[in-house]
């Protein structure tokens, strides 16, 4: 091989290195086929839930709350408990 060609994985395509593009493209297609897969087993959960009689509505709520720091909880809890008194509620 010559000095000055280059290597078969940097051949490059109108300035963009086709190979690496490829390889960058290939992961995305496979994690987003993952992540369908992954949604599709969250769905079967939630399904098995509400046939075991629990809210799906309810756990989708207490799932988002775990996710939050809780200060940011303890804050919301305290703004709705102002909003409730303040409507009679």
């Amino acid at each position: 091989m010559d000095i000055d060609s280059p290597k078969p994985d940097d051949v490059k395509t109108g300035g963009i290195a086709a190979d690496r593009l490829r390889s960058l493209v290939e992961r995305i297609e496979r994690l987003e086929e993952e992540r369908k897969a992954l949604g599709s087993d969250i769905k079967d959960i939630y399904g098995e839930a509400k046939s075991a009689g629990f809210d799906v509505k309810v756990l989708r709520a207490l799932i988002r709350i775990r996710k939050q720091e809780p200060a940011e909880v303890e804050e919301a809890e305290t703004l709705l408990d102002v909003y409730r008194r303040a409507l009679g509620m």
